[in-house]
């Protein structure tokens, strides 16, 4: 099981007015138990662009990184820690 331990959050400007909705960059510090397929030494964070259209959150894309070396990590989450991740993201939306 993943923790989230602590988050940066802006909003991805659209100077062209190209795109729908408002799009949001996350980066979230996760605390990864050893044992786990994902642990790094260094640490590991996501990297995750949400997608707010009509109300209505989304994922468009998340990259995981060593935290302090910010070289991507070739693992994708599994599907419970992708609906965790999902969750976070929309409670800490900005106002």
């Amino acid at each position: 099981m993943l923790t989230f331990t602590s988050y940066t959050v802006e909003n991805v400007r659209d100077p062209f007015g190209i795109l729908s909705g408002k799009r949001y960059e996350f980066v979230i510090n996760l605390d990864v138990p050893e044992e786990d397929e994902l642990y790094e030494e260094n640490g590991v964070s996501a990297r995750v662009i949400v997608k707010v259209e009509d109300e209505e959150a989304s994922i468009i894309n998340y990259d995981l990184l060593e935290t302090t070396t910010g070289r991507l990590l070739d693992f994708d989450m599994e599907e419970d820690e992708e609906a965790a991740l999902v969750l976070f993201c929309k409670e800490h939306l900005p106002a």
